[in-house]
């Protein structure tokens, strides 16, 4: 294992390397909008999977987290005492897996989601003897077609089983919708509150989701929460779609050159277990700073190729960060960041302490 600190040029290779000066000022100027637009914050905690920034970002404003699994959610509570509230946007199916979240609900304010009655079924009969009922918000699809309940009709349908449910209260509605995708949240979730409230049944919460979307989350002002995740660090697909620009990417993956075989090729150790291969609509498998004539054009698993039009300039031995396309993979990938409070992180000589990735691998 690496050092407990070391400075950048010292770091084992690859090495997820993260600027906590950028995270500070991403998480402010997304507190600052959802501020200034009436909205509550709880960031995706899948981005970063660690229990030093989720405090960072509470103490920011943040109202409370969004975990992804209930493995996910069990270690970031355990690790961050600062977390008090947490949303779980998966349908969660399996006694083992309700047993862990009734006890995840005796820990802090719990809420989870459900699109469809037979998760419903399942969280009322392990909720019904609990001495306190789960809150339960149903998913709507406005546009994404993942998960979620096709019209605002189903959406009333659905909240009033929940109501009726022992164990269980109606605690909202929650969508992820597509970038760009205000207008049929506005729609969609003003309609399905509507019918829901005729029922008789209030309607406390409507999270919306996503970075991508976050510049125009006022647009759909029936939501009252907002949830993004990638804001955090940001990525490559962020600056492709002009969310954000190289300097506002906090987190990026230090490589070596380990081959130069052809003037215009070379090759680093990092592949597809660090950087991914998700391409998100992107030609190619990340962004070398510094030299936009570098194209990452092929991934095998920890090989990555590097080629240029004209003399590619590297030797091997060589160091070079890359901003990954989508950042919340390479979280997954790795035991351990290295982060400093730096916002010149690539100056001579600053230190970088070494922070395991607690929430790493959990994917139950």
């Amino acid at each position: 294992m690496d050092d407990r600190v070391q400075t950048l040029t010292q770091l084992t290779t690859p090495a997820v390397v993260i600027d906590l000066g950028k995270v500070e000022r991403n998480i402010r100027r997304h507190q600052d909008y959802a501020d200034r637009h009436g909205l509550k914050l709880r960031p995706h905690i899948k981005t970063h999977k660690l229990p030093q920034i989720a405090a960072m970002q509470l103490r920011g404003g943040a109202i409370g987290v969004t975990c992804q699994k209930v493995s996910e959610a069990e270690a970031m509570v355990a690790g961050t005492p600062e977390i008090k509230d947490v949303l779980i946007t998966y349908n969660i199916l399996g006694a083992e897996k309700l047993d862990r979240l009734a006890a995840l609900a005796k820990k802090v304010k719990l809420s989870a989601v459900a699109d469809n009655e037979t998760v419903v079924a399942g969280l009322s009969q392990r909720f019904a003897t609990e001495p306190a009922p789960l809150s339960v918000l149903v998913e709507c699809d406005t546009g994404a077609h993942r998960c979620g309940v096709a019209t605002p009709e189903d959406a009333a349908a659905l909240a009033q089983v929940i109501a009726e449910s022992p164990g269980l209260v109606f605690g909202g509605l929650m969508t992820y919708p597509p970038p760009d995708g205000a207008a049929t949240v506005q729609s969609f979730m003003t309609r399905a509150k509507a019918l829901i409230e005729a029922k008789g049944i209030a309607v406390p919460v409507i999270t919306s989701g996503g970075t991508p979307s976050m510049a125009k989350a006022g647009d759909a002002p029936v939501t009252t929460e907002y949830r993004a995740g990638t804001y955090v660090y940001n990525d490559r697909s962020l600056v492709a779609r002009g969310a954000c620009g190289w300097d506002d990417c906090a987190l990026t993956v230090l490589a070596t050159v380990v081959s130069v075989p052809s003037a215009n090729r070379a090759i680093i150790d990092a592949g597809s277990k660090t950087l991914t291969s998700d391409l998100l609509g992107l030609p190619d498998y990340g962004h070398v700073l510094g030299r936009d004539d570098i194209r990452i054009d092929q991934l095998s698993e920890e090989h990555g190729r590097l080629v240029s039009d004209g003399p590619i300039g590297l030797e091997v031995g060589d160091k070079i960060r890359i901003v990954p396309n989508h950042v919340c993979v390479v979280s997954n990938m790795v035991d351990q960041v290295y982060v400093t409070a730096a916002d010149e992180a690539n100056a001579a000589g600053k230190k970088w302490d070494v922070w395991p990735v607690v929430a790493r691998g959990r994917i139950t």
